[in-house]
């Protein structure tokens, strides 16, 4: 198989699972992307979702409780946790359970950037119909 070819392939299965588990907010990223680093697009897709994501060791939902824990962990993702608020809610995660891992992670990162995450959550939740969080 040529490089080209594995690449392309890997860059198809990728884009699979960033349209299962992000949806239209992780095509969004890839689009903006487009014209000012395709080549990160492409990584984003391939590796990130075509690799990792797509690893069978963890399921989709645990994934994204993992991932983010570390957004809110990092501080100042909020366009992250954008997308990847919807994506937790797509592979099945409840608001509540949402919410309790950013509460989790002020223990470990503080209140500014748990809070930071919630509203960034709460945005989300908001575009979605899901407010009030029982």
């Amino acid at each position: 198989m040529s490089e080209t070819t594995a690449r392309e392939q890997q860059f198809t299965r990728g884009r699979e699972v960033l349209d299962a588990v992000d949806g239209e907010a992780g095509a969004k990223v890839i689009d903006a992307l487009a014209d000012v680093s395709p080549e990160l697009a492409h990584q984003v897709v391939a590796w990130a979702f075509g690799e990792m994501y797509a690893r069978p060791a963890l399921q989709p939902r645990d994934r994204q409780l993992v991932t983010l824990g570390i957004l809110t962990a990092l501080g100042g993702c909020e366009p992250q946790l954008d997308v990847h608020v919807n994506a937790a809610l797509n592979v099945g995660l409840t608001p509540t359970e949402i919410t309790e891992a950013m509460l989790h992670a002020a223990v470990y990162c503080g209140f500014p950037r748990a809070l930071n995450a919630t509203f960034a959550a709460k945005k989300v939740f908001a575009e979605r119909g899901l407010l009030p969080v029982a």
